[in-house]
């Protein structure tokens, strides 16, 4: 994983946001609502450029602040994003209103694992962003990567979980669960022959698979 020094002395060479983008930053960082830091943000949407991304499908909206970050970054693309909590999915609304961005970002309320016959009508999709639960992250895959076009992207955050997933040491018996499903996850990752995937040992970890 990157230290902490580093990755403090790269965030503060990136640009400031806008002002609303910065007020969603500091809402999370006071509510304890997890948004994805800043360094793991920025790679991600200079990948999601490159590939000429026009279509993407997030799994948990949070309170919206990855999607108004993909949505200022890339003009023609359109966003479709899922959440469960209801209380940070009314937030993620406002947000994206007062951003005027909801005529390109659809936000879906309910579980991601129930309302797949809802989210295919907006497919297929050139980019998976997953970023939700972590135990569940194989079962997100399996629902959703067949709606991703060929030579589509599907983009897994948190999947070193602060590195313990790379630990050989004891686990703590609260996350053993699900630093078991996300070893699994990854490991299916790399065997799936439809896909390329490479590791980012940035943030919390991130994978990027391309499907072939």
């Amino acid at each position: 994983m990157v230290s902490d020094q580093v990755n403090s002395y790269i965030s503060s060479l990136i640009k400031q946001r806008g002002p609303l983008v910065t007020e969603i930053e500091q809402y999370a960082l006071e509510h304890g609502v997890p948004i994805m830091d800043i360094v793991s943000i920025e790679v991600m949407l200079q990948i999601l450029s490159l590939a000429e991304i026009r279509k993407v499908l997030e799994v948990g909206t949070a309170i919206g602040y990855s999607a108004i970050r993909v949505a200022d970054h890339l003009p023609q693309c359109e966003i479709v994003t899922i959440e469960r909590d209801e209380e940070r999915f009314k937030k993620a609304e406002e947000n994206v209103k007062r951003a005027n961005l909801d005529n390109r970002i659809s936000l879906i309320f309910g579980d991601a694992l129930e309302v797949g016959s809802q989210v295919e009508q907006y497919g297929p999709f050139d980019c998976l962003f997953i970023d939700a639960a972590k135990g569940q992250y194989k079962r997100f895959f399996e629902l959703y990567s067949p709606l991703v076009k060929q030579n589509g992207l599907i983009i897994s955050d948190n999947v070193l979980f602060k590195g313990i997933v790379a630990n050989d040491g004891k686990i703590a018996k609260g996350i053993r669960t699900m630093v078991t499903n996300l070893r699994a996850y990854n490991e299916m990752l790399m065997i799936n022959e439809q896909y390329e995937t490479t590791f980012y040992p940035i943030g919390d970890g991130m994978a990027i698979s391309k499907k072939k």
